[in-house]
């Protein structure tokens, strides 16, 4: 169970940014909030995945038991830009926006949500 806190704190803060960005747009937040979030959740999931296979590929199978989902690197820049990436690209395949400024904000403010809680947990241990 311990081991699925830092996945779930990554899905809240996933749904979060797409949240704000609904709301700063005058959008219905919870009426379109799946539609927003399944682009990056998909990216985000992917991104666990691949974490979790790198920890495995560099330190054996037994990584995944000891794998620890708060770790700021590599395991949080893997999904920070899984996410971003994969997001963006699920944003364009299925039709929606995928502006220059909207890059830039997601880019920023996901680097701070799922690096950030990582780069505080570190500070903190």
């Amino acid at each position: 169970m311990k081991k699925l806190v830092p996945f779930a704190v990554d899905v809240v803060l996933v749904i979060v940014f797409c949240a704000i960005g609904r709301r700063s747009h005058d959008e219905a937040v919870a009426a379109g909030l799946l539609r927003t979030v399944w682009p990056f959740g998909t990216g985000l999931l992917l991104g666990w995945v691949i974490a979790i296979a790198v920890a495995a590929g560099r330190e054996g199978a037994s990584a995944a038991k000891r794998f620890d989902g708060r770790a700021l690197w590599p395991t949080g820049v893997i999904i920070w830009l899984s996410t971003l990436i994969g997001g963006m690209l699920l944003r364009v395949v299925s039709g929606q926006g995928t502006a220059v400024s909207f890059i830039v904000v997601a880019t920023t403010v996901l680097a701070l949500f799922l690096l950030g809680w990582r780069a505080a947990m570190k500070a903190l241990r």
